[in-house]
């Protein structure tokens, strides 16, 4: 029945699919927001940067993680929360940072000032899992002068988006995690209700970053086929926001029933807490489908924590096989269920479960391979993950 408290306009417009609703949520939007000056402006110094940066998200991360480095930099920044309003517009002819995907951008720009972008260089900082970009994300580009990306991978896919005569430059321009590393609480097991004398493995993802694409269901089975009931190895699947995604919630509740080995840890936690929960497991596990630029595992390997991840898309750019457990894959159709991670022709990774299994019982098996790799991992991320990509920008910007 009908909610009689909705205008027959609002009733009408949430019986549109949801597809159709975002279409034309997304045309209004980009009519209507404002448009950077052409051609763009001379870049001052220091750099605004717009995100979500009050979001305990991969985007709000993603854009804490560019300030910290900035600030360390000793550049000046200014911060703009895409979840507030008005405030203080940066110094006149200060470059302005989008960390916000064109889907989302003509909106967040509608809800600031609209001499925000008036008078300075304006580059969009896009995050991306597939391949291949969504023919819908070239309407971004009506807003922005120069476009960076956190990994090859998705430079290769957002390529075919930009014009061909170079006057949108496109950068690659990783996180610079090694800058501002992961610091952990002073947490051990028992904050976490972890035996000591258990092999602890961890696999940490949000549901608001697709269910099939973290692909947890992979590493669930990768665990038992390893382990199977063994009380003295234990699975804890960190997860996000599981109160927003019930149904995921529920394939994950149903996949671990009757497992005492394999515990749901659904606290909402500080970062450093989370962070500590990291530096307490023994092997860190992604068998993600695809990734723009892999937080959990670049934050693990940082962490001296010894990673098994699928090897395919963006964490090869800090990581190698003499660096972290790759396993192998194949590539398949991708699919997403919530429509949202899908363009034609793309595809993703189906990793090897069998495989997968294979390295967690060697690592499990051997304290020494397990030091090793890490100390491997963490010495390679640290030389991936500094802050020359983001300093390279920086100057291109000024040039």
């Amino acid at each position: 029945m009908p909610n009689a408290s909705l205008s027959p306009l609002h009733h009408a417009w949430r019986l549109l699919p949801a597809g159709p609703r975002r279409a034309l949520i997304r045309t209004v939007t980009t009519l209507t927001a404002p448009k950077p000056d052409r051609p763009p402006p001379r870049a001052g110094p220091g750099l605004a940067l717009l995100g979500e940066f009050s979001r305990p998200s991969g985007l709000g991360m993603g854009v804490r993680l560019v300030r910290a480095a900035l600030d360390g930099m000793g550049v000046p920044t200014v911060a703009l929360d895409t979840d507030a309003r008005g405030g203080v517009l940066p110094p006149a002819g200060m470059p302005l940072l989008l960390h916000v995907n064109p889907p989302s951008l003509p909106l967040a720009l509608l809800q600031q000032d609209r001499a925000l972008i008036r008078g300075r260089r304006v580059i969009g900082m896009w995050n991306w899992e597939l391949p291949v970009v969504p023919a819908a994300w070239r309407s971004g580009l009506r807003f922005v002068h120069e476009v960076w990306v956190t990994s090859q991978f998705t430079a290769r896919a957002m390529a075919a988006l930009l014009p061909a005569d170079g006057r949108i430059p496109l950068r690659v321009v990783s996180y610079p995690l090694a800058v501002a590393p992961p610091e952990p609480a002073a947490l051990g097991r028992a904050a976490f209700g972890l035996p000591e004398d258990a092999l602890v493995v961890l696999v940490s993802f949000n549901l608001a970053s697709s269910f099939v694409r973290k692909n947890p269901l992979a590493a669930i089975a990768a665990f038992r086929a390893a382990f199977g009931d063994r009380p003295d190895r234990i699975l804890v699947l960190k997860v996000g926001h599981p109160g927003h995604f019930p149904d995921d919630f529920a394939l994950l509740r149903e996949a671990v029933a009757g497992a005492a080995n394999i515990r749901l840890e659904t606290r909402e936690m500080p970062q450093a807490e989370a962070h500590a929960l990291t530096a307490t497991a023994d092997i860190v596990l992604s068998l993600h489908r695809s990734e723009g630029f892999g937080l959990v595992p670049a934050e693990a390997m940082l962490l001296g924590r010894p990673v098994v991840a699928t090897g395919w898309s963006g964490n090869m750019d800090f990581m190698d096989a003499d660096s972290a457990a790759l396993v192998p894959f194949i590539l398949v159709p991708a699919r997403d269920p919530r429509g949202v991670l899908e363009a034609p022709g793309a595809v993703w990774a189906e990793p090897d479960i069998a495989a997968a299994a294979s390295a967690l019982r060697h690592l499990a098996d051997d304290p020494d391979a397990r030091r090793s790799l890490g100390a491997r991992g963490q010495a390679h991320a640290r030389a991936s993950l500094g802050a020359e990509s983001l300093a390279a920008a920086m100057a291109g910007l000024a040039a």
